[in-house]
């Protein structure tokens, strides 16, 4: 069966005049448009496509990208409003509904909310709802102190920021452990910090055991290393400029840190830039 809300990898069966015809193994048939055909795809071939309902409720394949696909989390704009719903703006040539029944308030167009994609079973129509609560369960926890997690920057709150984990649980960042700046919607990786006995969860957007910073500056050249593959290419020889528009803080500020993180082996200076040193490759030193 050819699902909505999905990516499917599909048999290219014939071409038409409208398009391409896509099938699966169960013999059901989708079409492509012209507009999202090439010139590289060849009949026989599979090729990956998202599958959703057009204006006249047909299913129909793109190889344009969703903002969101089903069962998941995202941060998406209204495009307009009307008496049976919000409609959004994610990505495809039909705009996503949000009805009236799954808004936690009132949506305005042109702002932004954080919704998660479901699916009617009764009309096999693909809805958006910015319930979000309903959608996210904390009282069966498979996750691991330690563990690489997947988050979304759900809202600011008094204590820091509340965070879609794995698209399943709901998390908390500490307001003194963030060093850089998180918008609603980011996306990122982070790491279970604390399991609590009340089932809430305590996330960290730096490795386990990677304390004892001097200073927030040296938490932040860490946290950006990280986040760029374990390399930036700036060292105590850039200029002010570059190392401003890269960490957000001076070169003073920078070379002293710098200092701090080389002498706790926790990064090393090369010719071209900096490099994080893996934990492994610091206790076999």
């Amino acid at each position: 069966m050819i699902e909505i809300g999905i990516y499917n990898e599909l048999l290219i069966l014939r071409q038409t005049s409208v398009g391409l015809f896509l099938g699966d193994e169960d013999g059901e048939e989708v079409l492509l448009p012209n507009k999202y055909c090439s010139e590289n795809m060849k009949i026989e071939e599979k090729i990956k496509v998202f599958v959703y309902r057009d204006s006249s409720e047909k299913k129909i394949a793109t190889t344009l990208t969703p903002g969101i696909v089903l069962n998941e989390f995202a941060l998406l704009q209204v495009n307009a409003v009307s008496v049976v719903g919000a409609f959004l703006d994610w990505g495809l040539e039909k705009d996503l509904m949000v009805p009236f029944r799954e808004q936690r308030q009132k949506m305005e167009k042109n702002r932004w909310y954080i919704v998660y994609l479901d699916l009617d079973t009764k009309t096999d129509r693909l809805y958006a709802s910015n319930r979000i609560e309903k959608f996210l369960q904390n009282e069966e926890i498979s996750l691991k102190e330690n563990e690489e997690v997947d988050l979304l920057i759900l809202q600011k709150t008094d204590l820091g920021y509340s965070v879609i984990v794995n698209s399943a649980h709901k998390g908390l960042i500490f307001e003194n452990e963030v060093f850089r700046d998180l918008n609603i919607g980011d996306r990122m990786k982070g790491y279970v910090k604390k399991l609590r006995e009340d089932n809430k969860i305590d996330i960290s957007i730096q490795p386990i055991g990677y304390k004892n910073f001097n200073d927030a500056n040296s938490e932040m050249i860490y946290n950006t290393l990280t986040e760029n593959g374990g390399f930036l290419p700036i060292t105590d020889r850039s200029t002010p400029e570059e190392i401003y528009s890269t960490l957000g803080m001076c070169k003073k500020a920078f070379k002293r840190s710098l200092g701090a993180l080389y002498k706790q082996r926790k990064i090393d200076i090369q010719s071209e830039g900096i490099k994080l040193i893996s934990n492994e490759t610091r206790h076999s030193q």
